[in-house]
């Protein structure tokens, strides 16, 4: 065991004497070390609670004959940094958790490790160490908030608070109502009721093989998320003691296993920067052109909040993921074979799932598209592809044609969407909001939201090559590569330019001849920006790729 390393023989003497000063038992440290990586912090409702779910974790490790050692792990709260310069670090820290979960594991020898997470970029962040470590892990989340309740009516974080922002400054609600709306959209701990970002990767979790059925949908305050994290303790003692690592779970078809479940539920865009990732961290070879095909061939039988009205305690109570495996399953649109945490495949994780109600888990001749939630679009805006999630966009929006609004960041952006200055046919594009250009590709919520508020999101698209929250909803296309800081069309974009939006023939384009772009490319020069001195930012900012590949960091260096 690795363990050994800092627990046997003389050499290791003084490592012993440290564990021995911590209350640790000779006993103790003949037991195969388990690390429980804990992102419990007082500021993210997704994490406020994690304590109680690692103090379950660490019962079942030691119930199982496992030694639990714990130590944290950072989290940003998205919404929290959302709209302000805050917002440029939640995906540079995914990066942080990874490194720093290196370092811990690493440094002091573990034999396994359960993460315990339930945010945004945590959940990518702890899963490409996973993948980059390959010691044997599992992963348990927090789990989902309950929705709040507004008039008789089910409510969250963006429709009781995102979007009322623009209802308030278009004059719809009051700042009073907007108040009440805001203090009932949050009820309870737990990642944001909808299937946004957190949601969405804590679900593709199961799919990918490296957490237990139901860590996707079992709500933060249950009992049975408590009984989830302590099985996930008994189970990593089980995968130390066989040998099962990550990479053995994280093949490319497993991959291709997450994206069919993702398109199958509508999830967040982000996923396809967070699973090429963490592939990257795994050395699979697996490419943005992967979320494109499985699209095409994956029908989207979910249709959950924010793009419909369905709640994950809908989705939860009526079978939850392994329902929806099943039914891909039985569709061979996913490859039953692969290998999971709980030591059986995949298929035999859901044999016995059912579907309790066929109008939140859609049969696939009754989907509500024959294709998935999400698209990649290409043109001479997008030569290396942007990302939009299609299930959310209003048909009448799945093709436009606009004249552009350009602007150079999310906060001018804002500005001239909350002063009523954007008009009915308008293509927001708000740009160097890129991996590098940002830096941190903060996400675009707010804009969106607004603009949703106003009650435009049938007549007003936003491209950017930042990118969006998962509770971003309309004709929101992000992920624009190349980003303008690099020089990439969007960056040459002038006011009033026309943009063609074609979702269903995964076409974006800016109405402007080769030879004119060329010209402008001549004569482009990148703004001046903030260089971010003596922050973690300018580091990320010279290491970061495009959205195409990721946004990882660079290790092509020697």
């Amino acid at each position: 065991m690795n363990s050994h390393q800092i627990t046997k023989g003389i050499a290791r003497a003084p490592h012993r004497s440290l564990l021995y000063a911590t209350g640790y038992l000779p006993e103790d440290l003949e037991k195969p070390l388990i690390a429980v990586v804990n992102a419990h912090n007082e500021i993210i409702p997704g994490h406020f609670h994690l304590n109680e779910i690692t103090q379950a974790v660490k019962l079942g490790v030691a119930a199982a004959g496992g030694t639990p050692m714990e130590f944290p792990a950072i989290g940003i709260c998205d919404g929290i940094a959302m709209n302000h310069s805050g917002m440029r670090y939640p995906l540079a820290s995914r990066e942080l958790i990874a490194d720093s979960i290196e370092a811990m594991v690493i440094g002091h020898k573990f034999d396994g490790m359960v993460l315990v997470g339930n945010c945004d970029k945590i959940v990518p962040g702890m899963l490409m160490a996973a993948a980059r470590l390959n010691i044997p892990s599992i992963y348990i989340s927090g789990g989902p908030m309950l929705p709040g309740r507004y008039n008789g009516e089910d409510t969250d974080l963006i429709k009781g608070a995102f979007e009322a922002v623009g209802a308030c400054a278009s004059g719809k609600i009051t700042e009073d109502e907007l108040e009440e709306m805001t203090q009932k959209a949050c009820p309870t701990c737990g990642s944001c009721a909808g299937m946004y970002t957190a949601n969405t990767m804590n679900c593709l979790a199961e799919a990918l093989g490296i957490a237990l059925p139901g860590n996707g949908t079992i709500p933060a305050s249950y009992g049975a998320r408590r009984g989830l994290a302590k099985r996930a303790g008994l189970r990593i003692v089980d995968l130390v003691q066989k040998e099962i690592k990550p990479r053995d779970l994280f093949t490319k078809e497993a991959f291709c296993n997450a994206v069919t479940l993702d398109m199958a539920i509508g999830g967040s865009s982000n996923t396809v920067l967070h699973l090429l990732a963490i592939a990257r961290q795994a050395e699979v070879d697996f490419g943005l052109e992967e979320f494109d095909r499985i699209s095409g061939i994956t029908p989207n039988i979910c249709k959950l909040n924010p793009s419909g009205e369905h709640r994950i305690t809908n989705l939860y109570e009526a079978g939850g993921i392994s329902a929806v495996l099943k039914r891909l399953l039985d569709a061979s649109l996913i490859d039953g074979n692969q290998k999971s945490v709980t030591g059986y495949t995949i298929a035999e994780n859901v044999k016995d799932a059912k579907v309790f109600d066929e109008e939140v888990i859609r049969t696939l001749d009754n989907a509500y598209s024959k294709t998935g939630g999400i698209a990649v679009l290409r043109g001479n805006l997008a030569p290396e592809g942007a990302v939009v999630k299609q299930s959310g966009v209003a048909k009448e929006m799945l093709t436009h044609e606009g004249p552009a609004r350009v602007f150079n960041s999310e906060e001018e952006a804002f500005e001239s969407i909350m002063s009523g200055k954007i008009n009915k046919g308008d293509v927001v594009v708000i740009r160097y909001e890129g991996p590098k250009g940002g830096p941190g590709m903060r996400e675009m919520l707010s804009p969106t939201s607004s603009i949703i508020g106003q009650g435009l999101d049938k007549e007003v698209a936003l491209i950017t090559d930042g990118r969006f929250s998962g509770g971003t909803r309309g004709a929101a296309i992000g992920h624009v590569s190349p980003e303008a800081a690099e020089g990439g069309t969007i960056g040459l974009i002038e006011e009033g330019d026309i943009i063609q939006i074609d979702i269903v023939n995964r076409k974006l384009d800016v109405k402007v001849s080769e030879e004119e772009l060329v010209k402008r490319k001549e004569k482009w020069v990148k703004p001046k920006t903030n260089t971010f001195a003596n922050s973690y930012l300018k580091r990320y900012a010279a290491l970061v790729t495009s959205a195409s590949t990721g946004a990882s960091m660079r290790d092509d260096f020697e």
